[in-house]
């Protein structure tokens, strides 16, 4: 048996998050989840607590395609720590934190706009 990083290769609108997890081309995951140009990934980030510059590498490795990266906190907003914000405005991007309900919300319209948008998503119950 195989055991591979939970990748879906491309870019797809999110169906459903909740009960841990996210539902997305007709497949599902549990756990958080990191949504780029290249494709969704499993994502490590369990809680705000995870959310440093090094769990976003990801974004600034696609840096050239983002425009908009919309991070998810969970059930709540919280606001991003300043440093994190202006890793990311020095790299490019505009961030803004939301609760993970809104950011999904707010992905999926930009997606369907075929807007340069990208999401880190903290699962919630």
């Amino acid at each position: 048996m195989e055991i591979r990083d939970a990748h879906f290769p491309g870019r797809a609108p999110l169906d459903a998050y909740g009960g841990g997890g996210f539902r997305f081309a007709g497949m599902s995951h549990l756990g958080s989840i990191l949504c780029v140009p290249s494709g969704i990934h499993g994502w490590n980030a369990a809680g705000f607590e995870d959310l440093d510059i090094a769990a976003f590498q990801w974004f600034f490795d696609e840096q050239q395609d983002i425009e908009v990266v919309l991070v998810g906190t969970g059930k709540d907003l919280r606001p991003l720590p300043a440093d994190l914000k202006q890793a990311f405005r020095d790299a490019g991007m505009m961030v803004d934190s939301m609760s993970t309900g809104a950011a999904v919300r707010t992905f999926n319209v930009m997606l369907s706009e075929e807007r340069a948008v990208a999401a880190a998503l903290l699962a919630v119950d």
